[in-house]
C-alpha cells in the first residue's frame, strides 16, 4: 500500500502528444479551480510541436510532467497514476475543460473507498445521472465525470489490450466491486472533447471481450439483462442496441 499521509486531496492526470492547440486552454481551466488542494500530472508522449514550451511556461501550481515515448493514451495515463500522490484521481483530455463544478464535486470527497461522480457536457450527447450495473453494461460513462480514490489504482489498472475503451473496462470493473462505494453528484464537472481520439477509433477487442467482462464483474443477472436488450433491439425496427455510447 502506497502512503498518502499529507499528500493532495486530488491529482489530475493528463496525457498528452502534439497537444499545442489545446494544452494552455487545458491548464487554465485547472488554474481557474477554486478548489486548492490538487497537483497536476501530465504524461506526455514525445512531443515534437510546442506541448514542452508550453508546460514550461505554465502558471500552474504543483504542475509536474514527463515526456517520453509510450504506447498509447492508457500507457501513459498508467504513468501518471504511478506518479501520482493524489488521495483521488482525476483524468483529462488535453482538449477537455474542467468546469467550476469540478471544485464542487472536489469539495465532496470525504471516504477513500468511495468513487464520486458527476455528469459532463454536452449533455445532449453525453449520459448524465447515476449509473447502476445494469446501466453500465448498456452505455460507457465519460471518463471526465469521475474522482476515483487512489485506491481503485492500487487493485486495478488500465488494460492496455483496449486502446480506446480501456476505461470502460475499468469502469466494469470497479462497479462490480463491492469494496467501492459509488456516489452520484448532479454537478457537471467538465466539458469533454467529442471529436477526440475515441471518436474515430474501433476497439475491436473490447467489443470482443465485453459480454465476458459483464458477465464476470457485473453480475450473471445483468448479463442476462444485456442480452435481452441486444436481443430486442435486434427484433425491433429502430431498436437501438447497447453500445459504447457516451464518450
Amino acid at each position: 500500500m502506497v502512503d498518502r499521509t499529507k499528500k493532495p486531496t486530488v491529482t489530475i492526470i493528463i496525457a498528452t502528444y502534439n497537444a499545442e492547440r489545446h494544452v494552455s486552454a487545458c491548464l487554465a481551466s485547472i488554474a481557474s479551480q477554486t478548489f486548492g488542494d490538487k497537483e497536476v500530472v501530465v504524461v506526455d508522449g514525445g512531443s515534437t510541436d510546442r506541448t514542452i514550451e508550453l508546460l514550461e511556461a505554465a502558471d500552474v501550481e504543483n504542475l509536474r510532467w514527463v515526456s517520453e515515448a509510450d504506447n498509447g493514451i492508457y500507457d501513459a495515463l498508467n504513468k501518471g497514476v504511478s506518479m501520482a500522490k493524489g488521495r483521488w484521481l482525476y483524468f483529462l483530455g488535453a482538449d477537455d475543460r474542467l468546469l467550476p463544478g469540478f471544485s464542487e464535486l472536489a469539495d465532496k470527497l470525504t471516504d477513500e473507498n468511495t468513487v464520486y461522480y458527476g455528469n459532463s457536457e454536452p449533455s445532449a450527447r453525453l449520459p448524465q445521472g447515476a449509473f447502476s450495473n445494469y446501466r453500465l453494461a448498456k452505455y460507457c460513462m465519460n471518463h471526465q465525470s469521475i474522482l476515483y480514490p487512489a485506491q481503485v489504482f492500487e487493485k486495478y489498472k488500465y488494460d492496455l489490450m483496449y486502446n480506446v475503451f480501456a476505461d470502460y473496462a475499468l469502469n466494469i470493473q470497479v462497479w462490480g466491486d463491492r469494496n467501492f462505494t459509488k456516489k452520484y453528484f448532479p454537478i457537471t464537472v467538465a466539458h469533454y472533447h467529442m471529436d477526440g481520439f475515441s471518436s474515430t477509433t474501433k476497439d475491436t477487442q473490447f467489443l470482443k471481450n465485453r459480454g465476458r467482462l459483464i458477465r464476470k464483474h457485473l453480475g450473471f443477472l445483468t448479463y442476462l439483462r444485456y442480452l435481452y436488450k441486444k436481443y430486442k433491439a435486434r427484433k425491433i425496427p429502430g431498436g437501438i442496441d447497447p453500445g459504447v455510447t457516451g464518450r
